[in-house]
């Protein structure tokens, strides 16, 4: 982060302006001094985004994923509806978007991925850096297995019927195979067709060997896609960004055409204020914020990092968090006509059900008061009110056989996760004319909302790294080749028969605890470390404008304790909860509860620990070379100096070499009259030609 340069006075600004570029100036402005806020180092050299366009659909795609089509209408589904809302967008304006913001202007100023950023402002710090590149490593693990998942679905997705339509014919007995006629045709063809799944995570069970095609391809296109970095990239994006949208307007306007998508919506958006009483719910909410824009990640910074110096970064800060809230309204709505329709369906075949229950009983001469008085023999006349007012004043006379079909009901079971996509949206699909071409469409979407987050993430991995080692940043093909193939040999994990669970491990565990704590030393390294004025001061120098001061507030103590509180909840939870997970019993042909044994425990605390000690031993490491260095020796000395210059306010920290002298507003506080008038639009910074990169990516 930077102090601030030296500004010229008002005379000799004028004769600078006249002997000096602007190009020069505005190198003045993108470097800085020795030691502030704007990274000295390749500046010049580095890529940049060829438009904002360009940039903006890169920080879209990747704060936009999945999550925002199963996790929050989930959430919003469990937690309250409306009520969940209106609680998830307070908690992303005081919490979230201040973070975010914070991100997008360290990595823009200090023009490093992660690693760089956390070690510029205090070495000690730099395994802030190291832990989240291990996050995103262990995200991209399971995270693409889920696209190859999407892959999976999207090839059989060509056939009609759907092959997840109907229960298959067991060729030895010549009936319907046992396992699908207990759960569904989409829940037989997901646990049994797709994942050929064990009943528990200690039954490990062989290879699935379609499913590790499909994820060879998945990191193929990873690859294939990384390899130029953000120039190859960021060209992509203009597809994976934009088509989801459209498929979500697509299935927008279809889904109003469906019965039972007003009873949707009116579930979705039906509050229960009650639910704010429950703790659960702010955990949840809070973790949902926290995960939709990608904070901890490194991803952000690494995006921001190939800036122009003077963009506005709050301004993209408020315009993407609000996209992705707008985003997850839209999923919502797309998700909830859906099941508004599925549940629906399901209610009226349990009302045509009964009815010819009620008719066989009629058969046999039985004559009871309690007939119901609509007519039995058209079961579509008979509406759910009508018999729901029915059921509630005879159904106890009529025995277990006939059942009451209560919508909300069925609305309530909700389901999580990657079942929303793969089981309860493909039942839904299965009912819609055309279905093959609504299925394919939907998993296109999935791919792309998918590789568009795997982008970012796989950026928040290469870029610190490229940053912060030469050789590696020398030899970028080769790095994202190796990267891409180790995370193949790693992902094999899940394509056995027991890989699910361990998706569900990976993404319960392996990411929460140790971004939050990322997240948690971030603030505090920003706010306290290097200070919130300072770093105010320095985002007016790069913005020029001074942002509220109500962001250092935020930033000091509402972020930083709502940070504490969610780790200090998720570990509780912890301990008081064993950890489960949700397993599938092919004999009952249903999904059960299990505890996580011992070796999987272990395993979990592992990840966790690996992902959070480059933090601890980071900061022991840089004290003990210190201590071993002595006051004397060189590397020690620039310690100190840069304590100094952490603790100080960013105008003691001017270049003493400078012959200007600082020009003072009413406030005291020195302002960026260096900067060129008319430089306010968005510049690219210089790029590498093509032939150059060439030269660099040679072995």
């Amino acid at each position: 982060l930077t102090s601030k340069p030296p500004l010229p006075s008002d005379e000799e600004g004028t004769r600078m302006g006249a002997s000096r570029s602007e190009a020069e100036l505005l190198d003045l402005g993108v470097q800085g001094t020795s030691g502030g806020m704007a990274s000295s180092g390749d500046a010049d050299d580095r890529p940049a985004w060829d438009s904002k366009l360009q940039y903006v659909l890169a920080q879209v795609g990747f704060s936009v994923g999945l999550g925002n089509v199963w996790r929050f209408p989930y959430l919003c589904h469990q937690n309250g509806g409306g009520a969940f809302m209106v609680l998830y967008v307070m908690l992303l304006v005081v919490v979230g978007v201040p973070l975010f913001f914070m991100e997008l202007a360290a990595g823009q100023c200090i023009r490093q991925g992660s690693i760089g950023v956390w070690k510029h402002i205090s070495p000690k710090l730099a395994g802030i850096g190291y832990s989240s590149c291990m996050v995103c490593f262990f995200v991209a693990l399971y995270y693409n297995v889920i696209i190859a998942w999407s892959l999976f679905y999207m090839g059989n997705s060509f056939q009609y019927p759907l092959p997840w339509e109907q229960c298959p014919i067991n060729m030895t007995t010549n009936n319907t195979v046992k396992e699908c006629l207990g759960s569904s045709p989409t829940s037989y063809f997901w646990f049994r067709k797709a994942l050929d799944i064990t009943d528990s995570i200690d039954e490990s069970g062989e290879f699935n060997p379609i499913m590790t095609g499909c994820l060879l391809a998945a990191w193929a296109i990873v690859c294939l896609a990384m390899i130029k970095g953000i120039k190859s990239s960021a060209k992509v994006m203009y597809f994976s960004s934009v088509f989801p949208y459209a498929v979500l307007f697509i299935f927008l306007v279809r889904g109003l055409m469906l019965d039972g998508a007003k009873e949707g919506i009116a579930y979705m958006f039906y509050p229960k204020i009650e639910i704010w009483a429950e703790v659960q719910v702010w955990r949840q909410a809070a973790t949902q914020v926290f995960f939709a824009l990608g904070l901890g990640y490194g991803s952000v910074i690494a995006y921001s990092s190939y800036n122009p110096i003077h963009n506005n970064c709050h301004r993209d800060a408020l315009m993407v968090s609000c996209i992705n809230f707008m985003t997850s309204v839209l999923a919502s709505l797309v998700v909830f006509v859906v099941l508004g329709f599925r549940a629906k369906n399901i209610v009226l075949n349990c009302i045509t059900q009964n009815l010819g229950l009620l008719n066989d009983m009629a058969t046999h001469g039985s004559n009871h008061h309690w007939w119901p008085w609509f007519n039995m023999s058209d079961p579509a006349s008979v509406t759910i009110p009508d018999y729901r007012e029915w059921y509630h004043h005879y159904g106890s006379q009529v025995g277990t056989n006939i059942t009451d079909c209560d919508l909300d009901e069925e609305m309530s079971k909700g389901v999580e996760g990657t079942g929303l996509a793969f089981i309860a949206f493909t039942e839904a699909m299965a009912q819609f004319p055309a279905s093959p071409f609504w299925s394919t469409l939907f998993f296109l979407m999935l791919l792309n909302l998918g590789m568009s987050t795997m982008f970012g993430t796989m950026q928040g991995i290469l870029t610190p790294l490229m940053d912060n080692f030469s050789l590696l940043g020398r030899h970028r093909t080769m790095l994202t080749v190796c990267s891409c193939a180790l995370g193949f040999v790693i992902g094999l994990l899940f394509t056995q028969r027991s890989g699910n669970y361990f998706v569900t491990m990976f993404d319960d565990y392996s990411a929460t605890l140790p971004l939050i704590i990322v997240v948690v030393f971030e603030t505090f390294a920003v706010a306290w470390v290097y200070g919130a004025d300072r770093f105010l001061d320095d985002i007016e120098i790069m913005l020029k404008w001074r942002p509220p001061v109500l962001y250092k507030y935020l930033w000091k103590y509402v972020c930083l304790f709502a940070m504490v509180g969610l780790l200090a909840a998720s570990l509780l939870r912890m301990v008081f909860k064993r950890p489960t997970y949700t397993a599938w019993n092919h004999t009952t042909a249903s999904e059960t509860t299990l505890e996580y044994p011992g070796w999987a425990l272990a395993m979990l605390a592992m990840l966790i620990l690996a992902a959070t000690l480059p933090v601890p031993v980071g900061y022991f490491h840089s004290w003990l070379k210190n201590r071993g260095m002595g006051p004397e020796g060189e590397l020690a000395g620039q310690e100190i100096d840069r304590e100094r210059y952490t603790k100080c306010n960013s105008s003691d920290a001017l270049d003493s070499n400078s012959q200007h002298t600082p020009s003072v507003e009413d406030d005291g506080r020195p302002r960026a009259s260096f900067l060129p008038l008319g430089l306010d639009h968005y510049r690219l910074l210089p790029q590498q030609e093509d032939v150059e990169e060439e030269e660099e990516d040679t072995m």
